[in-house]
């Protein structure tokens, strides 16, 4: 018998709403594709099968960057590489600035795009490897398996968050846009993030990142720092980022250690080691990365005392 043969399509809206009505006819057998750095090479891997690609890459209302509001609104599309060059964003925001360009390379920063590093996929040693290997190993729970392989457990999946430029973005208490079938929403980032590794963002399948909002007249000030093995190419093992603002409010964010973003919020005169003790305690490294779960526990102590000094 022939095995069956799947159709598949690739479409290109001109519109949200077009989209929108896109993925309402393929509801449960598409994905969006923007810069596709991530989407291809899952794909590559056998980790993404979706028979449907819908590209939104030109949807002009997911571009550019403006003021609005008391926020500064930059739409989801802005290559992460481009960052650098506004205005805006080097004057109050520069910290973004940092973490975008600690992304991959400077080839991938110019077709990666900041929505589409907000929405990676977690990431997980035995997880993001070529079919063959996964196959051979034993499929985990993230890939229709019955156990976490790092683990050894049957009940949560620990695939890390690796965005970069998502813990930059909550310390400075950024928000979203998120356009679905029933309307539009703003929320803020680190809502959309669940801490389930399976399902890492409770998102509708069909809902469209359209921007992102930071508030301006903060007069935001802070640190980042990545732990990676090459400064090029390498996805996180430990991102980090501490802000203050003119109020005197404490923001610490971390990825890299925990299927969801690590947040600590104080104020100026907080005991920095309660601080540190906060974030540790809400990392649930496990051992799923080059570097060991000791060594990356450790260097949030090491990161967060050299920003809180």
């Amino acid at each position: 018998m022939n095995a069956m043969v799947i159709e598949k399509t690739y479409l290109i809206p001109t519109t949200v709403v077009e989209a929108l009505e896109m993925a309402k006819a393929n509801i449960g057998s598409f994905k969006y594709l923007a810069g596709g750095t991530d989407v291809m090479v899952n794909r590559f891997q056998g980790n993404e099968t979706s028979p449907c690609l819908i590209d939104i890459s030109k949807l002009e209302d997911l571009k550019g960057i403006r003021k609005e509001n008391g926020y500064l609104r930059i739409g989801a599309l802005e290559p992460l590489e481009d960052l650098k060059h506004v205005q805006e964003i080097k004057e109050e925001f520069p910290m973004l600035i940092e973490a975008a360009l600690s992304v991959g390379a400077p080839l991938l920063r110019k077709t990666a795009t900041i929505g589409g590093n907000v929405l990676c996929e977690n990431r997980c040693l035995y997880y993001n490897q070529s079919e063959w290997w996964r196959e051979a190993v034993g499929y985990c729970l993230k890939c229709e398996g019955d156990i976490c392989i790092a683990t050894q457990g049957k009940k949560a999946c620990f695939s890390e968050l690796v965005s970069d430029t998502a813990p930059a973005l909550i310390a400075m208490d950024a928000e979203i846009e998120l356009v679905d079938v029933d309307g539009s929403k703003r929320i803020p980032l680190e809502e959309i993030y669940t801490g389930d590794g399976v399902k890492p963002r409770n998102i509708s399948p069909t809902a469209i990142l359209t921007a992102i909002f930071l508030p301006l007249n903060r007069k935001f000030k802070g640190q980042f720092n990545k732990l990676r093995e090459r400064q090029s190419l390498e996805f996180t093992s430990l991102t980090s980022v501490i802000t203050t603002d003119a109020n005197g409010r404490i923001k610490i964010a971390l990825s890299g250690v925990d299927p969801k973003p690590v947040v600590v919020i104080g104020k100026q005169g907080d005991d920095p080691e309660v601080l540190i003790k906060l974030a540790i305690k809400g990392a649930r490294a496990i051992d799923n990365d080059m570097y060991s779960r000791k060594y990356r526990r450790e260097l949030i102590g090491v990161y967060l005392r050299r920003g809180l000094k």
